[in-house]
């Protein structure tokens, strides 16, 4: 009696039916012929009410439930969540879902509503765009199920605390894993790389046909073979790729819901896996006040897994990034040339300056490309319309932290250090074309 009582739930049409019935108690005061009908109404309303309760808890039948969670969520990016429900009554049922979703996304009004057929096994959809990596806990699955007469509604609670973790974007690196292999790099946003002259990894020699670069003659094989002959290079592989994340306090503004580490945490996985299918050697390391989550540039199997676990446990420690430190440690660490993706964030020159030496002394002995971001918010507010001398102030503030960033890029330039200045949701579209152009150009 006592389980009845705890999942037992009274729907609007048993309150419509009850405050109908007393209106037509107190009318029968005023009209007493009445009386005996709203009696008889009555005593139909307490028999159905009875067989209601009767369906639901008294039958063998019942809604089963299950939620359906993948192994881990996405950062960043749209996660479906899959429902299945069957119902096992001899009828067909009303249903109200409300699934207990994490604190983390703050959805308080889910609510999903669903006729289920007599013996009918349904699934029920709906996504998820976590935007912190991290364990994430969903509470119970509730279905609040109703007979036909829908006085009354019986709970069931399945799946109670389960838990999934939030990792960096998997899904986009999917989406990406065979782009930098087609020609159709347009259709992601990429843009075509001009190769200029060719790495010097040899390959073969081979009978020249028709497009092949006329420099790469091979005028010895030809007078050999009575017949002309080229040299074909291929690009040079297993050169070390590096992504270095800057996890101090500036990479910790939100666009979007998603912090600037977090933009530069889904980049890196990608860029990665692009670089081992380019059979290049992937390897990571972030810093702030020391360096740390060092994954050495290595081409295996299992190298993906660890950088994708790595970067997982990343957090940002709201301290001042220390360049002097980064450049310490990459030159007792690094002996190799290597290329280094820097994903870092400068919002003014002087803060460029302070680090310059040490970025110019890295770019002495490896490919640096400094990847940093456009402040999206100040470039819409400054595009709005100014209705005052405040708001024409303000526009002009802004103004002048955009161009400062442009002033960013040439300064860097004008001391041979590639830079990417992308916006946040273009990032990982920029590193990946930066780093075809430079396989395309031979640069490393």
């Amino acid at each position: 009696m006592k389980k009845i009582f705890k999942n037992i739930y009274l729907e609007k049409r048993f309150f419509r039916v009850l405050v109908s019935l007393i209106l037509g108690f107190l009318i029968s005061y005023i009209y007493p012929d009445v009386f005996g009908v709203i009696k008889l109404l009555f005593y139909i309303f307490i028999t159905a009410l009875v067989v209601d309760i009767i369906l639901l808890f008294g039958s063998k039948g019942s809604i089963h439930g299950e939620r359906l969670l993948p192994d881990k969520l996405s950062n960043g990016d749209e996660n479906p969540i899959k429902l299945r429900l069957i119902n096992t009554f001899l009828f067909t049922a009303k249903t109200k879902i409300i699934d207990e979703i994490p604190h983390q996304f703050q959805k308080r009004d889910f609510e999903i509503n669903a006729v289920i057929a007599k013996g009918e096994n349904m699934f029920f959809n709906y996504s998820l765009r976590p935007l912190t990596r991290g364990v994430y806990s969903f509470g119970n699955l509730n279905i609040f199920a109703r007979s036909p007469l829908g006085l009354v509604a019986r709970r069931y609670t399945y799946n109670k605390a389960q838990e999934v973790p939030v990792y960096p974007s998997f899904l986009q690196l999917r989406k990406y894993d065979l782009i930098a292999f087609t020609n159709r790099l347009f259709e992601y946003g990429l843009k075509k790389i001009r190769r200029i002259g060719h790495t010097m990894e040899f390959e073969q020699i081979k009978e020249y046909i028709q497009g092949d670069d006329i420099r790469n003659i091979n005028w010895k094989a030809t007078a050999k073979k009575n017949q002309l002959m080229v040299n074909q290079y291929q690009d040079e592989k297993s050169q070390p790729i590096y992504s270095v994340i800057d996890k101090g306090r500036v990479m910790k503004m939100p666009f979007e819901g998603l912090s600037l580490l977090d933009y530069a945490i889904n980049a890196t996985l990608v860029i990665s896996n692009i670089a081992l299918k380019k059979q290049d050697k992937a390897g990571m390391f972030a810093f702030s006040n020391k360096t740390e989550n060092r994954v050495v540039a290595q081409r295996r199997s299992a190298q993906m897994n660890l950088i994708l676990e790595t970067l997982y446990n990343l957090r940002t420690n709201f301290v001042e990034s220390d360049y002097g430190r980064l450049y310490a440690d990459i030159k007792r660490n690094l002996n190799q040339r290597s290329l280094l993706l820097l994903y870092t964030n400068f919002e003014t020159l002087d803060a460029l300056h302070r680090q310059l030496p040490y970025l110019q002394a890295i770019a002495k002995h490896h490919l640096l490309v400094l990847i940093f971001f456009e402040n999206t918010e100040l470039g819409k507010f400054a595009e709005k319309k100014a209705e005052n001398t405040h708001q024409i102030f303000e526009q002009t503030i802004a103004e002048k932290f955009i161009y400062e960033k442009k002033l960013i890029v040439n300064e860097l330039r004008k001391h041979g250090i590639q830079t990417v200045l992308t916006k946040p949701e273009n990032l990982t579209i920029n590193t990946i074309n930066k780093y075809l152009e430079i396989k395309a150009r031979g640069l490393l």
